[in-house]
């Protein structure tokens, strides 16, 4: 869902450009009751960026991001649409798993949102795992 929201406004307040979605993994920590060989019982930390080349946002406003029902301005309710809650509500989100979501933008250059979430490291690799990113344009 996080991901959907942040997608999605990269979409809408990008009329050209590039929208680009990373992840990386912050090295896994042993939890409170230990861990053995296989990985069990660690946890890692994801960090995700969704990066665009859109309208950006101004210094002044990124307060107003993460509130309910808020957007930057007005205007921005008028010619993108939305209720302003898809900001609220992922943070609400990433905050119940464990992370911290917040943004770097720059008004008329772009934004990045950023959320880290704290997943288990899996106990094994999965055979089909895949190894390789793909780059999509379009």
């Amino acid at each position: 869902q996080v991901l959907i929201n942040l997608l999605n406004n990269a979409v809408k307040f990008t009329e050209r450009g590039e929208i680009v979605l990373s992840v990386m993994t912050i090295a896994p920590a042993a939890t409170s009751h230990g861990s053995n060989e296989d990985g069990e019982g660690k946890i890692c930390t994801l960090q995700f960026s969704v990066r665009d080349t859109g309208i950006g946002i101004p210094g002044d406003r990124m307060d107003r991001l993460f509130k309910s029902f808020s957007q930057v301005d007005a205007s921005t309710t008028r010619r993108y649409g939305g209720t302003g809650l898809g900001l609220a509500i992922s943070r609400r989100l990433v905050e119940l798993m464990g992370g911290e979501i917040w943004v770097d933008s720059a008004e008329g250059k772009g934004t990045t949102f950023f959320f880290t979430i704290r997943a288990p490291v899996a106990s094994r690799q999965l055979a089909n795992a895949p190894t390789a990113t793909v780059g999509l344009a379009g």
